[in-house]
């Protein structure tokens, strides 16, 4: 998995006021929490850990967290908000974490080169981008690459068909299709079938009306 540094300060103002203050001195409001901590406010560098986001485009990545001194803590970055109108940062939410619990991830999963059956006039259908795996955050892959050219029409790549790095768990269906070649008259009806199985599969799982 990724691992990034960010450095914070202790915040010891709070509400709009100072909160719209903070942001005009380029920095922005965060607060630190998490299952055996107890929660922190502190503010970081806009410019710098916007250039942080930046670099890990939204994959899973363990973040240091440098509040000053020998405080440094393993954290996650559990939300990020945002301007809407100016798309800068309002504010940022860390969650502490131990390196030693097994953690659930949504990882990233790339498909590389060109089916054959493209080449050949077969539509290619991603069903999936990302498989979820569970193990210990530093053992987490930044992603899975899967080579697909060798699917030919009526071809699918499943889950069980990734190479899942040893000591994880995958949690997904090992079956689920993750993608598939298919002949452009079949592209749509093929893609509903998925979607009713997967409909399907939820309303067996859903508990019963009325139960306990």
């Amino acid at each position: 998995m990724l691992q990034v540094d960010v450095a914070a300060q202790v915040r010891n103002t709070f509400g709009k006021g100072a909160a719209r203050t903070l942001r005009s001195a380029g920095l922005t409001p965060a607060v630190l929490y998490g299952p055996k901590t107890e929660p922190m406010a502190l503010e970081v560098d806009t410019r710098g850990f916007t250039r942080t986001l930046l670099d890990i485009q939204r994959r899973p990545a363990v973040v240091t967290l440098d509040i000053g001194g020998d405080d440094k803590k393993s954290v996650l970055i559990k939300e990020i908000q945002t301007d809407p109108i100016k798309d800068t940062l309002t504010h940022a939410d860390f969650y502490e974490i131990d390196l030693n619990d097994s953690m659930q991830f949504a990882v990233q999963v790339e498909y590389e080169g060109v089916p054959v059956g493209v080449d050949v006039g077969g539509v290619l259908i991603v069903i999936s981008n990302t498989v979820n795996l569970k193990g210990k955050p530093l053992d987490i892959p930044d992603s899975i690459s899967v080579d697909i050219t060798g699917l030919d029409i009526g071809d699918k790549l499943t889950c069980a068909d990734l190479q899942i790095p040893e000591g994880l768990e995958l949690l997904d269906d090992a079956n689920a299709t993750c993608v598939m070649v298919s002949t452009p008259s079949r592209e749509v009806e093929e893609v509903e079938e998925l979607d009713e199985g997967a409909e399907a599969e939820a309303a067996a799982d859903a508990p019963a009306e009325g139960a306990a």
